[in-house]
C-alpha cells in the first residue's frame, strides 16, 4: 500500500507486552490516516464514560500517507486521547523530526493502554515496543528529558516528552519534542497529563523504512506548480514567524485583551513579529524537510536576562500570555513561553485561566492570600511563578492546574461567566465575537475552543464578510471537513492553506492520487473530511454532548465588543441558536446535534 506501512502497534504499558495489527487499505481510504484513523481507534477502544486518567483510556499517536514525502509540511504527526479538560475526544498535531522517524518504523499509529508500574518510556522500533525505566527522569524538564534519551537510545532516536505538568497530571499538560536545537510542541487538550497518568514519561521512535509513492513525477509536478504560491504565501511566517499576526488582527479590533474586555491591545506593537524580529531574532528554525521555516530562536542580549536563547512565542502564546494578563513586556513573554514548553504546559490554556485569575481578584472573588502571591493586570513576575506552581499543582496552582472552567466553578457561583472556553477548552487568539465564522466554529469544534477545527485564516480576507451570520454554518461545516483531512494527511496547516488551497479542492486530490496510487476526487476526500467529523461526533455524543453543549462562552454572548473597529460585536444566543438550526441541517443530524441514521448509513459509518 503506497504511502503507508500498513501497520498499526498496540502496547500495553501495564504489562509492557505489544501486538502489531494490520491497516487494511479500505480502512485507510475511508480515513486517510493521521486524525482519521485515530478517531477509528479511540472509538474503538476506549469504552464509554471512562475517566481521562483511566488506564482504559488510550493513547494514539499516528502519521499519515504524505508524512515523510517531500510535500512541504510533511513531517507532523497527530496524538490523541480522551481529554483530561474537556472530556471529550482531543487530537493535537506537532512536527519536528519525530513525525518522519515514526513513519519509518513502518507504523501508522501506535496506541498505547494501561498504566506502567513504575516510570517508563517506551522506545518504537521497526519491529515492536519496549518499555524502559524512566525514574531516573521523573521531575525533569522536557528538554533535559529528550536529551537524555537520545544520548542513551542513539543518534538515529527521536523523542517526545512530558515535563512535570504531565507527571502531576495537570488538564492542559503539553508534550514537547527536540532535535538539532530544535523544538516542536503538542500543547492542547493535556494529552500530555493522559501520557503522565500511565506513567509513561516520553516516547521514543526509530527506524529506517522508506516511504513508497505511486506516482513521484505527478506528485514532482504538483508541488512545482504550488511552489510560487506557496512562498509568496508563507513570507511573512518565513520572516517573522507567526507573531507577525498581531499587528493585522489587531488592527481589525479581534485581539482579546484583559480577559476579553476589549479586544484592541494599545501595547501590541512592542510584541508584533517586526518589533521581536528587530530585537530577539537569533536564527530560523524549520521542521524536516520544509523549506518555510516559521520557527525562531530568540536571544535576549541585554538587561536582566541577557544571554537566554529560546523558542519564539507563537502568537496564540503572545495572546494569552501578554495581551488577555495586560502583559506588554516582550522578555516576559519569552521566558514564559520557554517555562510553559520546559514545565510542559500549554500556553494558552495556563495564560487564559490567569485571565481568569486576573478578573476574579480584582471583583474581590479571590484575594491574594488565595492565590499564594502577589499577582494582578500586568504582573509578568506573578505570571512566572504562578506558572511554575500550576506546573508542580504547588498551592494555588493546584486549583490552576484543574484548567479555567474548574477554576471559576470553585472561586464563585458566576465564576464561569468569565471563562473564554468552549467545552471546557480555553480559546485562542481568533476572535467568537468579532469572526462570526468562529462563533459558529467554535460552538461546534469536536475539541471545544480550538482554532483547527474551523479555520480563521479564510476569514481574515478582504473579500469575507466577517460580520454576518449568512452562510456561516456551511462555511464551518466545510472548513472542518477541509481541517479533518489535512489532519489526516498529516499535513501542516501553513503549507496547505498558503500553498494548496484553504478548503478541500483539486490541489489535494491529486497530491493523494500520487502518493497512494487511488483515484480519489475532490468529491472523495470532501466526503472523507465529513466522514471523520462525524466519527468524532459520535465519540462525543456517547459521552452525553448534546445541543447544550454546543455553545460559547458567556462574554461572547452578552458582552459586545467595547471599542475599536469591531465595535458592537458579539454573538448573542439568539444568533447562536439560528446558525446551530442552520449547521445541524447541513450537517444531516437532529435538531438536538445528533447525526442521524440516514447519514451516518451515506458516510460508511455505524449508527451507534
Amino acid at each position: 500500500m503506497k504511502g503507508y506501512g500498513g501497520r498499526v502497534l498496540f502496547v500495553d504499558c501495564s504489562t509492557g507486552a505489544s501486538r502489531v495489527g494490520a491497516l487494511g487499505e479500505s480502512t485507510a481510504r475511508a480515513l486517510l490516516g493521521g486524525n482519521g484513523l485515530a478517531a477509528r481507534l479511540l472509538y474503538d477502544h476506549v469504552p464509554p464514560g471512562v475517566d481521562a486518567f483511566d488506564p482504559l483510556n488510550a493513547v494514539v499517536f499516528a502519521v499519515g500517507p504524505i508524512t515523510d514525502t517531500t510535500v512541504p509540511g510533511n513531517s507532523r504527526a497527530l496524538v490523541a486521547a480522551k481529554s483530561p479538560l474537556t472530556g471529550l475526544f482531543f487530537d493535537s498535531t506537532f512536527g519536528g523530526r519525530w513525525p518522519a522517524t515514526l513513519k519509518r518504523t513502518g507504523f501508522d499509529a501506535v496506541v498505547l493502554t494501561g498504566r506502567a508500574a513504575a516510570p517508563s518510556y517506551v522506545v518504537v522500533d521497526e519491529s515492536g515496543a519496549r518499555l524502559e525505566p524512566a525514574t531516573a527522569l521523573w521531575g525533569r524538564s522536557t528538554r533535559d528529558t529528550v536529551n537524555a534519551l537520545l544520548a542513551a537510545e542513539g543518534a538515529d532516536a527521536d523523542a517526545i516528552a512530558i515535563g512535570p505538568a504531565g507527571e502531576k497530571r495537570v488538564r492542559f499538560a503539553a508534550l514537547a519534542h527536540y532535535w538539532k536545537n530544535r523544538e516542536a510542541v503538542s500543547g492542547r487538550g493535556g494529552l500530555g497529563a493522559v501520557l503522565g497518568s500511565k506513567n509513561v514519561k516520553a516516547v521514543v521512535v526509530k527506524g529506517a523504512r522508506k516511504t513508497e509513492i505511486a506516482d513521484a513525477a505527478a506528485l514532482k509536478a504538483l508541488l512545482e506548480e504550488t511552489r510560487e504560491p506557496l512562498k509568496k504565501g508563507t513570507a511573512a511566517l518565513s520572516t517573522f514567524g507567526t507573531p507577525f499576526l498581531v499587528g493585522p488582527i489587531n488592527a481589525l479590533g479581534a485581539l482579546g485583551s484583559f480577559n476579553l474586555r476589549r479586544e484592541v491591545f494599545d501595547q501590541a506593537r512592542v510584541i508584533g513579529g517586526e518589533s521581536m524580529k528587530e530585537h530577539y531574532h537569533d536564527r530560523d528554525t524549520t521542521c524536516l524537510k520544509c523549506p518555510v521555516a516559521c520557527g525562531k530562536q530568540y536571544a535576549i542580549r541585554e538587561g536582566e536576562f541577557a544571554g537566554t536563547r529560546a523558542k519564539m512565542p507563537e502568537y496564540e502564546s503572545i495572546f494569552a500570555l501578554g495581551p488577555m494578563l495586560g502583559i506588554a513586556e516582550p522578555e516576559a513573554l519569552i521566558l514564559a513561553n520557554d517555562l510553559c514548553d520546559l514545565l510542559g504546559l500549554d500556553t494558552i490554556s495556563m495564560g487564559v485561566t490567569l485571565a481568569f485569575v486576573c478578573e476574579a481578584l480584582e471583583r474581590g472573588w479571590l484575594s491574594e492570600k488565595d492565590v499564594g502571591v502577589p499577582f494582578g493586570w500586568g504582573d509578568w513576575r506573578g505570571m512566572l511563578r504562578l506558572v511554575e506552581m500550576t506546573a508542580r499543582r504547588e498551592g494555588f496552582g493546584d486549583r490552576l492546574a484543574e484548567g479555567a472552567w474548574r477554576l471559576a466553578e470553585s472561586v464563585h457561583p458566576e465564576g464561569t461567566r468569565l471563562v473564554y472556553a468552549v467545552k471546557r477548552l480555553e480559546l485562542p487568539a481568533h476572535s467568537a465575537r468579532a469572526l462570526k465564522g468562529l462563533s459558529i466554529g467554535y460552538a461546534t469544534a469536536t475539541r471545544g475552543g480550538s482554532h483547527h477545527d474551523t479555520r480563521p485564516t479564510p476569514q481574515y480576507a478582504p473579500t469575507f464578510d466577517r460580520r454576518s451570520t449568512a452562510d456561516k454554518p456551511a462555511f464551518a461545516a466545510r472548513s472542518q471537513h477541509f481541517t479533518a483531512v489535512g489532519d489526516s494527511l498529516v499535513m501542516c496547516r501553513f503549507t496547505s492553506e498558503r500553498g494548496f488551497g484553504l478548503f478541500v479542492d483539486e490541489p489535494y486530490a491529486r497530491m493523494v492520487r500520487a502518493v497512494t496510487g487511488w483515484d480519489v476526487s475532490t468529491a472523495e476526500l470532501e466526503s472523507i473530511g465529513e466522514r471523520i467529523v462525524n466519527l468524532e461526533r459520535l465519540f462525543n455524543v456517547r459521552e452525553g454532548v448534546r445541543r447544550a453543549a454546543d455553545t460559547l462562552p458567556w462574554k461572547v454572548m452578552h458582552e459586545p465588543i467595547p471599542d475599536g473597529p469591531s465595535a458592537g460585536m458579539y454573538c448573542p444566543p439568539d444568533e447562536l441558536a439560528a446558525m446551530l438550526d442552520a449547521y445541524y441541517a447541513v450537517r444531516g443530524w437532529d435538531p438536538d446535534g445528533v447525526p442521524t441514521a440516514t447519514r451516518l448509513k451515506a458516510l460508511g459509518l455505524a449508527a451507534p
